[in-house]
């Protein structure tokens, strides 16, 4: 129920980095916070105080507050608002699936059958616009006394933490301002610009967010592509662009392509949701198809100095998706493993945080080692830009660099994806 000193109890149903991160956000603003997870694992780390995913920030943070995870979705009765942060994977189609948003709504309508009192549901997770008023509205509007409003996040993987206690901007979609008031109030410490709007519109806010950012990821590589092709560096081409204020610095880093759970799947759930409404999105789609060509790219150089594959050891720096980060989820080291081991090369490989992760997708056909052991391969691939990666030697080795790792640059052989 609502505190005394104007805070409110809060539930977050789905402890991924989104939930999770969410979950401590509003603790460490002095709301009590219940964690809902189906993992009892996960559930059991963090009530032991242990960060179950690897996020900059997150494990200190963690500690500070005094967040309380279950299994059991009844802890959200004693709520004034629960926030749905399941994941929305993308199905084969493209389109997404819904199960872990749909199924945690259906056990909320149980439980706040028993309520006495208002309550308000909050979608978190990424959708389709639409999907609000189509899927979760059905399934939760049969009571008066509950309320239905879209919150969508905008947290980068590895800096969420920061990006939760400073955001950009909050969204609040919203069918009727009763509801749209208690959700703002639970945001009135932030220092960010809040709009409110309808159900569809906050949903698409997220997922043309998401699909500009993917499309200037895809662009500058490119960009990239040619300006290897013509013996330049894309990253000075990119550093002129970004001075102009139109434009910005931001996402023009080029290499070998955007992964991650959030920009692949929502790209595709956008392509899927144009399809359905009987429209192409033909620039969408091209974004698409140079992201998954990009890694390709990779291999040709390889190619260019140790032709046969078949037999050599190709090291590897970087199996997580990005930096800052253990998610492995549609990481371009999958794709290029994958490829190499076709080719039947051997792989030897190294990530700081990832490593855990990535066995459960190669645990006996990659080798795990040291980087300085993965240094004494044939060749060597730099797929995530770590900052502990330059600090490496270098010299005397073959490098194909996809993130653009300066200290690289003095291997005997050196050749950058677009520069």
């Amino acid at each position: 129920m609502t505190r005394t000193n104007g805070k409110k109890t809060i539930s977050v149903i789905g402890l991924g980095v989104v939930g999770l991160t969410t979950a401590v956000g509003f603790a460490l603003k002095g709301h009590k916070v219940i964690g809902i997870d189906i993992d009892p694992e996960k559930v059991r780390k963090i009530n032991e105080g242990t960060c179950p995913i690897f996020e900059e920030g997150l494990s200190c943070a963690l500690k500070e507050v005094n967040l309380i995870a279950t299994a059991d979705h009844r802890q959200a009765l004693d709520t004034d608002i629960t926030f749905l942060c399941g994941g929305t994977p993308p199905k084969a189609d493209g389109s997404i699936d819904l199960f872990f948003l749909e199924e945690p709504a259906k056990q909320l309508r149980a439980v706040l059958k028993e309520k006495i009192g208002d309550h308000l549901v909050v979608v978190r997770s990424t959708v389709v616009p639409g999907t609000t008023e189509k899927v979760i509205v059905p399934v939760l509007n049969h009571n008066e006394h509950v309320g239905i409003c879209v919150n969508p996040e905008f947290l980068r993987e590895g800096t969420a933490v920061e990006d939760f206690m400073k955001p950009s901007r909050i969204v609040i979609g919203e069918k009727e301002n009763k509801w749209g008031d208690m959700l703002a109030d639970v945001y009135k410490d932030y220092n960010a610009p809040i709009m409110r709007t309808d159900f569809s519109t906050a949903e698409m806010i997220k997922q043309a967010s998401n699909a500009y950012l993917a499309t200037r990821v895809s662009f500058i590589n490119e960009i990239g592509n040619i300006c290897k092709s013509m013996g330049m560096d894309v990253y000075e081409v990119a550093k002129g662009m970004g001075l102009d204020a139109r434009i910005g610095k931001d996402y023009l880093n080029a290499g070998i392509g955007f992964g991650g759970f959030c920009l692949p799947k929502d790209l595709s759930a956008l392509i899927s949701s144009a399809k359905d409404a009987n429209y192409r999105a033909g620039i969408l789609e091209e974004v698409q198809r140079l992201n998954i060509n990009q890694p390709v790219r990779m291999l040709t150089l390889l190619k260019k100095h140790i032709p046969v594959l078949k037999g050599a050891t190709i090291g590897i720096l970087g199996l997580a998706f990005k930096a800052d980060t253990d998610d492995i989820r549609k990481s371009k080291a999958i794709e290029i493993i994958h490829a190499l081991q076709e080719e039947g090369a051997k792989v030897t490989a190294y990530d700081p945080q990832a490593m855990p992760n990535f066995r459960k997708v190669f645990p006996d056909s990659v080798k795990y080692a040291t980087a300085d052991e993965v240094l004494n391969a044939d060749a060597v691939m730099i797929l995530t830009e770590w900052d502990e990666f330059n600090n490496l030697d270098y010299r005397g080795k073959i490098v194909i660099d996809g993130r653009r790792v300066l200290k690289a640059r003095e291997a005997r052989i050196y050749e950058g994806i677009c520069w």
